[in-house]
């Protein structure tokens, strides 16, 4: 017995879905380098944000505002744990921001390979 494979043929992505989704990935690699370094963070931050215009309407649109959305909710919060790193408490806060930007940059990372949008 021969057995039947079901395969899913997915549309081929327009060019401005190809050139949208290759510097939303720039922008997710270097948000990677980032949470090392902390340069590359703001680097990939402005990547998404002058990026952002050359991928309206496209299907990864969002995945720019994941990005800039991650930006400055992580640079709001270090700000925060940083003051409180004073009363140790702020440790934990920067941890925690840390995480939540590992889970963001993956999340997207996951559907963007997918050729998904974020939301």
């Amino acid at each position: 017995m021969s057995e039947m494979q079901n395969t899913v043929t997915e549309a081929p992505l327009s060019a401005s879905d190809e050139a949208a989704k290759t510097s939303a990935l720039i922008g997710y690699g270097l948000m990677i380098l980032g949470l090392f370094t902390g340069l590359f963070w703001i680097v990939g931050a402005i990547w998404a944000m002058v990026k952002k215009a050359d991928a309206a309407g496209t299907l990864f649109e969002d995945h720019y505002s994941n990005i800039i959305k991650t930006f400055w909710w992580g640079f709001g919060l270090s700000i925060i744990g940083f003051v409180l790193a004073f009363v140790i408490v702020g440790y934990f806060v920067l941890l925690g921001v840390w995480i939540w930007s590992i889970y963001r940059i993956i999340k997207g990372l996951a559907k963007i390979t997918s050729n998904k949008s974020y939301y």
